[in-house]
């Protein structure tokens, strides 16, 4: 009895070992923050149209509606479409290994097919979807502004939320952006 309490504590204080371990372990921020940014553009790239938001709900005392009507590229809603649940995606994409000096962060159609360590790829999944949030946490209103402003734009996401915003990426930290793999597993 005893051996199984002390093997539980051990197998506890070991998996907390390990997540504060990786919480902290993204030290590329550059190729992470431009795997979000990856996500981020694609999300840009299936937004569809959307009329103005019409904001006319009260009526005044002649009957004629009150209120505004908002174009949907500036709104409020639209940021909150873009960003919403970003995070939560990040957790498709796990660290691959490209040579022995190399990491890259991939995007993983089907978890089954991952060839490496499944536990060590979920827990890199895991620890970029936190990464996404801290980034976002820090540059959310920057960020939100611009997109209000159609700043951000498909081709420019990384250049605007990893150079300009969080400068996670600067000549210093970039790390051969050219030639950066992004794929799919």
């Amino acid at each position: 009895m005893a051996v199984a309490v002390a093997l539980r504590r051990l197998i506890f204080v070991t998996t907390i070992f390990v997540a504060l371990s990786l919480a902290h372990s993204i030290h590329d921020k550059c190729r992470a923050c431009n795997a979000v940014a990856e996500e981020l553009e694609l999300e840009l790239m299936k937004e569809k149209p959307k009329n103005h938001l019409d904001m006319r709900h009260r009526l005044d005392s002649k009957g004629q509606r009150q209120g505004k009507v908002i174009d949907y590229k500036v709104s409020e809603l639209r940021v909150v479409d873009l960003l919403d649940g970003l995070c939560d995606k990040m957790q498709d994409y796990t660290l691959q290994k490209v040579d022995s000096t190399k990491k890259i962060w991939m995007k993983v159609d089907d978890w089954d097919n991952i060839t490496s360590n499944k536990q060590e790829s979920r827990a890199y999944s895991k620890e970029i979807s936190s990464y996404c949030g801290r980034l976002l946490e820090e540059t959310e209103d920057e960020l939100a502004d611009l997109i209000k402003k159609g700043s951000v734009k498909v081709g420019e996401v990384s250049k605007v939320l990893c150079h300009d915003l969080s400068k996670h990426c600067n000549s210093s930290t970039s790390h051969d952006e050219d030639d950066e793999i992004h794929g799919e597993l």
